[in-house]
Formats: structure tokens, sequence, C-alpha cells
């Protein structure tokens, strides 16, 4: 269910991937329903309509919700009660999340309903559908939800749908009844169970996962290359990418991150017999295959715990159409996800760190045997000395960043809500780990270009090499004359954030 190079997808048979949440919450791409999903919400929301007319006790339906189990509903208060339950929980705070987060959480909730188990009425599953295809963004304040189900979030969302509160359309923010309006759409009409099924979920912390990891995934590929041109630079030793010595220990990703950079290196002068300057380089060096295997090992563990949200029903209760009944469950923790996301952030924390090394070593004369700070004229001018500074900041900030948040917070709802796994916490403080890691390799690849036009090796590099050297050298001149850097690393790190070139 490819969203690349077409402007739709659809929810069918076949659950969404985590690249058309993000083609619909970057590219704008339209969703469509399937005749088969359409018949799954159907057939779910018939057993909702039964428990409804029977008045059985379902949470969230007949019954309060958090402490509120113990609370049934009457009957005549059913529909009141779900109107109730978005603007009850929102409650976030802080500046407004992105319109592309807005986008991918609305996605991911559309997603989870089309997997049946919510029991929303037809109406309102497709009133969130249009809301997305017509670019209707509710205002969602950013911090409020501990992870175990994003309710604060999906509140301010809901409400915005309801006609309350603000929306974000076509650029301008506009108070939600006029947004809509102008949108030709209607505010949503809640039955029973609607507006729980609305807030019960982690849409968010998957949404956001959906898009880190297409930022991760492009950022990965850049990596390796500002590593090879390190590596061509530097002069190190390309015994450290042997497949003999990996398979001794064949620890996770190193054989294949050690032939990906092969690849790229391939035809370079480097790979000729005595090209190394050393039998054994700094560790930011030799180990690379093992730091970047492990990060591709988090990676792909990061992506299997998010396609495994993205395509099940979380909603508790869960509704089971083909025995056609409602079950209470913990489905909505989000431990497993969490670890793997806080496993990825220490991954890239690693991997910042031998980046941050590598950049300092290239400009030292007693490491790289290239003038001091890279400049061709001199100390009388500073070259890359300062850039020292920004690569420790951004290297002690993904330390700091990567640090768990995950552990459980304080217990709410009076004490039934005794744990959580803080799951938008630790996405956003993934968000920002990829920034910093993207300036790292931003700043790697420039330096390590100007540290091949000082070795006077441009002409001598492998494949991939001199392509990402052309590409550099396509936006950064060289350093001659001192001038300001900070333009060069944004532009480069806002390239490589678009994807491969």
């Amino acid at each position: 269910m490819s969203a690349i190079n077409s402007p739709s997808i659809t929810f069918s048979a076949a659950p969404p991937t985590i690249e058309d949440i993000a083609a619909v919450a970057r590219r704008h791409a339209k969703i469509e329903i399937s005749a088969s999903v359409e018949a799954r919400i159907a057939a779910a929301r018939a057993v909702v309509d039964r428990y409804t007319e029977s008045d059985l006790p379902v949470y969230g339906l007949t019954t309060g919700l958090g402490a509120g189990v113990d609370t049934r509903l009457a009957m005549e208060d059913l529909v009141a009660f779900q109107m109730r339950v978005p603007q009850a929980r929102s409650v976030g705070v802080g500046k407004p999340l992105a319109k592309e987060s807005v986008r991918a959480m609305m996605a991911v909730r559309a997603a989870g309903m089309a997997a049946g188990g919510s029991g929303v009425s037809p109406s309102v599953f497709h009133g969130l559908i249009a809301a997305i295809n017509a670019g209707v963004h509710p205002v969602v304040p950013s911090l409020g939800s501990i992870g175990a189900a994003d309710l604060a979030p999906l509140a301010h969302m809901s409400r915005g749908l309801l006609g309350f509160g603000d929306i974000e359309l076509g650029g301008e923010v506009l108070p939600a009844g006029i947004a809509l309006e102008r949108a030709g759409l209607k505010p949503l009409e809640l039955a029973p169970k609607d507006g729980h099924a609305l807030v019960v979920a982690n849409s968010l912390s998957v949404g956001l996962g959906c898009l880190a990891l297409e930022d991760i995934e492009r950022l990965f590929g850049w990596s390796l290359k500002a590593i090879a041109i390190n590596f061509e630079a530097f002069r190190a030793n390309v015994s450290a990418f042997d497949d003999r010595a990996l398979a001794a220990r064949p620890a996770f990703g190193q054989r294949q991150i050690a032939a990906e950079l092969m690849e790229i290196l391939s035809g370079s002068s480097l790979l000729a017999g005595e090209a190394a300057r050393r039998l054994q380089d700094p560790l930011s060096y030799r180990c690379v295959p093992q730091v970047w295997g492990a990060l591709r090992h988090a990676i792909d563990e990061a992506r299997q715990a998010t396609e495994i949200e993205l395509v099940s029903s979380s909603d508790n209760p869960v509704v089971i159409a083909s025995e056609g009944v409602i079950l209470s469950h913990g489905n909505f923790d989000m431990t497993a996800f969490v670890l793997a996301w806080e496993r990825l952030g220490q991954a890239m924390a690693h991997c910042a760190a031998g980046t941050a090394y590598r950049i300092i070593k290239i400009m030292s004369p007693a490491m790289s045997d290239l003038p001091r700070f890279l400049t061709p004229m001199g100390q009388s001018r500073t070259g890359f000395a300062t850039v020292q500074k920004t690569v420790s900041a951004m290297e002690a900030e993904v330390r700091h960043l990567a640090m768990p948040i995950s552990f459980s917070p304080i217990p709410v709802a009076d004490g039934v809500e005794d744990q959580a796994s803080m799951a938008p916490s630790v996405l956003a403080k993934t968000q920002a780990i990829i920034e910093r890691l993207r300036y790292l390799v931003a700043i790697e690849l420039i330096a390590s270009v100007q540290a091949v036009d000082l070795r006077g090796v441009s002409g001598e590099l492998g494949k991939g090499s001199a392509k990402a050297y052309a590409f550099v050298r396509d936006h950064v001149a060289a350093l001659e004359e001192d001038r300001a850097q900070g333009p060069d690393f944004a532009t480069i790190a806002a390239l490589i954030g678009l994807g491969p070139q």
C-alpha cells in the first residue's frame, strides 16, 4: 500500500504502512477507504449498538472512565457523556504540535479505527478522514500525555472536529466552527462510544514514530557517506571493514554496515595496499561497523515496534466483531514500544559520539597529518577551530536526551491508572536527537570534504564518496579565508534531511 509517487493511499484489507502515514502527514496524500474497511467498521459498530440497546456494562460506553468505571451511566446520558469525554480531557499545555505531527496523529487514529476494534460510528470515522483530506488541523498542545493512550492530544483534536477551540486551515488559525465551515465540513455528531473511541489510542506516539523513522532512515544513509569521506581524508585502515574479521563475531548489523561502506568506497585509492597511514586507527574509526551496526539494529527494532502499533486495535475496550463481544484489556500499554525507542535514542548517542570524535580528529595535525583546523592559510586563520564548540554542544545534548524518560510516572485517576510509558515524551526527545545528529553528520561531511581537498585525493575517491563530495561542493565552497560557517551547516543539514541525492 505504498504512497510513493501517488496522490492517495487506500485503507484496505492490508493495513497502512509507516511510509503511508508519513506521506499523509508530510506530503498531504489523500486517504481512500475500501469496501472491506467499510464492512469492518459496520460490523464492529453493530456489536456496540447491541451492547448499548441491552444496557450491558461496557467501559466508556455504559460506564464512566478512569476511576469512574464504577459509575453506570443513565441511558439518556450516553450521548451527552461522549460529548463530555474530549472536553474533559482537553488538558494539554505548551506550544502547539507541528502540523505534520497533528496530521500523523489523525492518520494513525483513522488507521486504528479501520482495524475494526474501536466500534466507532461510520459517520465519525468518515468525518475524521474528511478532515484529514481537507487539510483541517486542530490546534493541539504538545504536552500533557503520559502514554497510556494519548488522551489529551487526541481530545484537543476531537474537540476541534466537534467545533470547539481553534483549527489551522491553509496556514491560518481560525475558530474551529469557522474553519470547518470554510472547509465544507460539519462538526462531528457523536453517538454512544464515539467520544471515547476518538481519544483512546496512542496515535500521537505512533504518528511521531512514523515520522521519526522516515527521518532516521534518511539520515542513516548520509551518515555512512560522511564516514566514508572521512576515511578517505584521514587515510584510515579499511581492514576494519574486512568481512573475515567481522564474521568471527557477527554482532548485530556490523557485516551489513561494512559491506555498505565498502560499496561507497568502491574504486577508491584507499583500498589499495599500503594506503592506510596506521595499522590501527582510533576506535571512532575502527569500530564504525560495530557502532553503526547497533544503530541499524535499533532502527529495525523501532520500526517493528511501530508497525505492530500501526496495524493493530489497541482500543480499550476492544470490539471483537467475529465473536460479537467487547473486551477490556491493557493493550494500550506501550512499554515494549518505548523500550525500542529508548534503545534507538541510546544507539544514536553512541553514533553522535563517534561522529564528534572523528570530526575533531580530522582537524588535529597529530592525528590526521593535515593542517590544524583544516585551514590552508596558516594559523593566523581560525579555520574549523570554533566548529568544535558546536560539535561538542550537539554531542552533549544528544547524550542528555538519550537518558531514559520512560519509567512510569506517578499514579493518576485515584490510583487506578498506576502505570504508563511516557511514550510521547520518548518520541519528542528522539526527534530532538535526530535533529542534532543531523547537524553533526552535516559538519562531518563538510569538514571531511575540506580534508579531502587538503590531502589532495579528490580525484581518487570511491564512487559513492565522489558523489557525496560533489554534493557538498555543489552547495558549500572550500574554506579558505575565514567566513561564517553556520549557514553552510544549516544548508547541508536541511538538504540531507530531504533524503538521498
